[in-house]
């Protein structure tokens, strides 16, 4: 037997409390020899043959990935923000302050320096890059800042209302790799611009696991999860990444914690930082036969067994139990097979 059979042994012996009275003239009798017929059959299920999965089920955070409070580089008075929720791509503005745009461009490398004319480096290529794809003409895209690309980022100023000087900065530009969601407004209109304006995320949806890090094995890496929404709906999840370390508890009664992150699909809407409960794989027994749990009844020498019904007449068959999943509980004995009917006792 499992460890998880074990631990979930009470439990069954629980149910099997309740049927031990209509059980005993059968279990007076030797297992396995059949049982007369008895006047009056109770509900019964059918013996299956199927993949067993049992699954823990953990607390989450409905969310996005990424989040991050933007560093902002322009001085002056937040003039106009996006409503929280808003996706901005590539050549948007994020926000603006003293009515000049602070605009997103994709990459990897930040914007870290001014360029100008004469300016060489991946992070020039990586300009002329984004204002190609924008349309405007840089020349060749390479890493050299050439009189084309000059007249390219007057052009670009010039659309964005922005003092055309040919040269560009951290104060005008604001680099991700992809597009970014608006998910907080640190400022409003009327503030002054200090070190962020927004937080953003990125527009991957994810689920985020404060996992006791007495649970870890559970939470492996492309593993699949389910995940239970606040509506009751359940979407497909699956484990993105595993944190390395562990995190303290908030006091000494507190169980320390590891940071895992799951990627969702499905209908989610537009919920953000919402409570849902993430069902994590723990254990998979290839086609298995299993009954209900509440068909299990406790045998007088130990150990459990099954009332297989045949028409009218009824046989205690011994099993041998394993995987617990859910409702359902992995069996073997002999002459047990898929499509047998066992007696599930009335409560």
């Amino acid at each position: 037997m499992s460890r998880k059979a074990v631990s979930r042994k009470a439990a069954v012996a629980g149910i099997a409390v309740l049927v031990a009275g209509a059980a005993t003239a059968a279990l007076s009798k030797r297992p396995g020899t059949p049982a007369m017929a008895a006047s009056a059959v109770g509900a019964t299920a059918e013996i299956t043959r199927s993949d067993l999965v049992d699954t823990k089920a953990v607390g989450g955070t409905l969310g996005y990935s990424g989040r991050r409070a933007q560093p902002n580089k322009a001085m002056g008075t937040v003039t106009r923000t996006h409503a929280e929720g808003t996706v901005v791509r590539r050549g948007k503005w994020l926000y603006q302050v003293d009515r000049h745009p602070v605009v997103l461009m994709y990459g990897s490398i930040p914007m870290y320096r001014e360029l100008v004319t004469g300016s060489s480096g991946a992070d020039v290529k990586q300009l002329e890059r984004n204002l190609k794809k924008l349309g405007y003409a840089p020349g060749t895209v390479d890493d050299h800042y050439s009189r084309w690309t000059y007249q390219a980022v007057r052009d670009w100023q010039r659309d964005h209302h922005l003092t055309r000087t040919g040269t560009i900065d951290s104060t005008q530009v604001i680099v991700s790799s992809g597009p970014l969601r608006i998910a907080e407004n640190t400022a409003v209109e009327g503030d002054a611009a200090r070190a962020s304006v927004v937080t953003t995320t990125s527009t991957r949806r994810t689920v985020h696991i404060d996992l006791p890090a007495s649970y870890q094995q559970f939470a492996r890496v492309d593993a699949k999860a389910g995940v239970e929404l606040p509506d009751g709906r359940t979407v497909k999840g699956e484990i993105h990444s595993v944190g390395a370390t562990a995190t303290a508890g908030a006091d000494k009664d507190s169980q320390a914690t590891i940071d895992v992150e799951a990627t969702v699909t499905g209908r989610l809407g537009r919920l953000d930082q919402a409570p849902v409960t993430v069902s994590l794989r723990t254990e998979k027994h290839a086609d298995v036969l299993s009954v209900p749990v509440e068909a299990l009844l406790a045998l007088r020498e130990g150990g459990y067994g099954v009332r297989v019904v045949d028409g009218s007449a009824r046989r205690l068959v011994p099993v041998k139990t394993s995987l617990y999943a859910v409702s359902r509980v992995e069996i073997s004995g002999q002459g047990l097979t898929q499509g047998m009917k066992v007696e599930v006792p009335r409560t």
